[in-house]
């Protein structure tokens, strides 16, 4: 069981160095961690979104080839026909063969998904909220947290009803934000691989997970800030 206080702090999101008051502090984020489950849940649910690849049913096995028997002292394997040109003689059909067909083809009936239980999901996010209000495993993530208040930092209602980007950057900036959103700008860089070509060029830290109950304008302020996501707490 995480080792948790009584009560959490809620600061004016105008003031930070003003409490606005205290509230209870959520059962969920006194919940046992299980880096097992939320590992577990996270793998199998990330194979849903994957696509179906597989090669061409008759790649390999294209041509009109036959043994040549024995007798030739060359191997029995089929060879493609014909004469005049490199192809003609040489081995086809086997996994081992250059041209030839693959060793167990890949098909677009393979079990892509998993399903994963409701109830394991639940326990792997409360897990995964749980953790994130404890400050050295926020830090070992990579998370600059050395100019907030405490963790989890609950904030008056005001800061949902913001609208404008500019503000939103503000007020994180005034809550200790500011080196976690810095962090986050510097990370940018160039994706390895194929990705590059496909529309995900760059690739980035996360930032500040931002939580509200209402949404008054918060999401249209949060969401072009690099690193920034906004979720509601249903």
């Amino acid at each position: 069981m995480a080792t948790a206080r009584p009560v959490v702090s809620v600061y004016n999101f105008e003031n930070p160095s003003e409490k606005a008051g205290t509230v209870p502090m959520p059962e969920v984020l006194t919940s046992p961690l299980r880096p097992d489950l939320v590992r577990e849940v996270h793998k199998n649910m990330s194979k849903n979104t994957r696509q179906a690849y597989a090669v061409k049913q008759k790649a390999g096995y294209d041509t009109a080839a036959e043994s040549w028997g024995t007798g030739r002292a060359v191997a029995r394997i089929p060879r493609a026909p014909g004469g005049g040109t490199h192809r003609a003689g040489q081995a086809t059909f086997g996994n081992q063969a250059r041209g030839g067909g693959m060793y167990n083809p890949t098909t677009v009936w393979r079990r892509w998904h998993r399903r994963v239980n409701v109830t394991q999901k639940r326990h792997a996010v409360a897990a995964a909220l749980a953790a994130s209000s404890l400050p050295p495993l926020v830090m070992a993530r990579g998370h600059r947290i050395g100019e907030i208040a405490e963790l989890p930092l609950v904030v008056s209602d005001g800061l949902e009803s913001l609208k404008k980007t500019k503000e939103a950057v503000e007020a994180l900036k005034k809550l200790g934000c500011s080196e976690d959103l810095q962090k986050v700008l510097d990370s940018k860089k160039l994706r390895a691989g194929q990705g590059k070509a496909r529309n995900r060029r760059y690739r980035m830290r996360c930032g500040p997970l931002v939580i509200y109950n209402e949404d008054n304008g918060i999401t249209r302020a949060m969401r072009n800030i690099p690193g920034v996501e906004a979720t509601s707490v249903d």
